[in-house]
């Protein structure tokens, strides 16, 4: 399938400048899934340049396996081991229909093909004879070396798993390997899934740590041997003390299903030890929706395929005449990035959302789509540090367009998109293609989007501060909504 084809020309590339010439074709692939690990989907037809695989031109046919015994290269008779090696990234190489077929349910438009993800010429004619014998002969080597002196018996396909999974997290943090699970887990995360690891923690202060209080049989962090009393040091870059709240943990633990998250962990505050988990104790999302003197407060707390939908219900059933709104995106991590570009159709109309710029092609902007059933109505959305991706994406938008005004306190600052790319029906490769940026061309990765008015202290009084702030620029009269069916009472 042509998405390993592109993984075995980069690999190529940065290990070598050596170059082969062969002839190459396109193929098109059907849209992928595309997801962040703090955030954004989008659908792109993605298009590869493969070398063609014919017994001449084959980049393999000159690679030789390497004794580990020895310096010299390794008999003729290994050499056929190498020949099906080749022969099944030839295979690899092949359309699957069972996958390719499947459409990408995120996309808003029909015009995906406007992202250009053409593989640069320079990297698919990299062969793969470039990588240097050394590294072959380490690589095998360490993984011999496991198999005799690691103090547990270890199976082949998990040391291989995590050697592709280390190659793709090295490159940068969202880029990761799905194994079965995981990327199932993302699948069902476009559908309504969010995810943790399965743990409960607390502050002890006379400890001075955090300490797990619960691990749920046969989750993640179970299956990895975190235990209750074990010692939370760290999740991710975050660091953990007593300035932190238990909200603030939990949301650190939660994201978007399927995605990894690396904790620090010590037993009783020995030895730490780094662990990586994917977050596969997946439960349903919901959009919670509530009417407070006339005001609604809605709490989106991530953006899948039927946000849009789900926000709306949620306002039918208030049931009463609404005059203003009061989004609350805190913890929000992101998700499908057009279905953000969706519910902010909801308020307005005819204008651009976001810029997304891909490795080698001008940036292409999302817009608005569809009637602005709620554009009416006044709106205040409520952020926080932990309010990433898609959320920034929605946030500095109704900003830029000064359809609402911004309120807590500066968000994450995560500006790109990955691509979650199929192998076969049970594995798939996420892998960083592209950032955005709002639509005045301002960079949001790591910078995030500056509220228009700053919370601080307490966050459970944020809540009541941006009501009364909503409360001040209600309409007079309010605007009940109901289906299309449904008779006014």
């Amino acid at each position: 399938m042509q998405p390993i084809s592109f993984a075995r020309s980069f690999l190529s590339k940065g290990l070598s400048k050596s170059v082969w010439k062969a002839s190459v074709v396109s193929k098109v692939l059907q849209p992928a899934i595309l997801i962040g690990v703090l955030g954004c989907a989008i659908s792109v037809n993605a298009q590869a340049a493969v070398g063609a695989s014919t017994n001449s031109d084959n980049p393999t046919n000159g690679l030789q396996l390497i004794s580990l015994n020895a310096d010299e290269i390794a008999d003729e008779k290994d050499a056929d081991n190498l020949s099906n090696i080749a022969d099944m990234l030839d295979v690899a190489d092949e359309p699957d229909d069972s996958i390719d077929s499947v459409p990408d349910e995120s996309a808003l438009t029909d015009d995906a093909d406007d992202i250009d993800t053409d593989i640069p010429a320079e990297v698919a004619q990299v062969s793969l004879n470039a990588i240097s014998p050394e590294t072959l002969k380490t690589f095998v080597a360490v993984v011999d070396l496991i198999r005799r002196q690691y103090v547990d018996a270890v199976n082949d396909e998990e040391l291989f798993s995590n050697a592709m999974s280390g190659m793709l997290t090295k490159l940068d943090s969202h880029a990761e390997f799905l194994d079965a699970e995981a990327y199932e887990n993302l699948r069902a995360f476009t559908e309504g899934d969010v995810g943790d690891i399965g743990i409960k923690v607390n502050y002890r202060p006379e400890a001075g740590y955090w300490v797990v209080t619960e691990v749920i049989d046969d989750s993640p962090a179970d299956r990895k041997g975190i235990a209750v009393g074990d010692y939370l040091h760290q999740v991710d870059e975050f660091k953990l003390d007593d300035g932190r709240q238990v909200n603030d943990v939990e949301q650190l633990l939660t994201g978007i299903a399927g995605t990894q998250v690396d904790i620090i962990t010590s037993k009783a505050g020995r030895r730490k030890h780094t662990t990586t988990l994917q977050r596969n104790n997946s439960h349903p999302q919901i959009i919670e929706t509530k009417l407070v003197d006339g005001i609604a407060i809605v709490k989106l707390p991530a953006f899948q395929n039927n946000s849009r939908e789900k926000l709306l219900e949620g306002l039918i059933n208030l049931n009463a005449p609404i005059s203003g709104i009061l989004l609350d995106v805190r913890d929000n991590p992101g998700g499908v990035l057009t279905s953000a570009v969706s519910v902010a159709s909801l308020f307005m109309d005819d204008t651009d959302v976001v810029q997304v710029q891909a490795r080698q092609n001008k940036s292409r902007v999302l817009s608005t789509q569809g009637d602005a059933i709620l554009k009416p109505l006044p709106l205040v959305v409520l952020q926080n540090r932990y309010s990433a991706s898609a959320a920034e994406v929605l946030a500095s938008s109704l900003q830029a367009q000064k359809r609402a005004t911004i309120i807590g306190e500066v968000s994450y600052g995560k500006g790109s998109v990955q691509s979650v790319i199929p192998l076969n029906d049970e594995q798939a490769v996420k892998l960083t293609v592209a950032n955005y940026m709002t639509v005045a061309g301002k960079q949001i990765d790591e910078i995030g989007v500056e509220p228009d008015v700053t919370l601080s202290g307490n966050e459970n009084t944020w809540e009541q501060q941006a009501l009364e702030l909503v409360k001040a620029r209600a309409l007079d009269s309010g605007i009940r909504f109901v289906r299309k069916n449904a008779t006014k009472e």
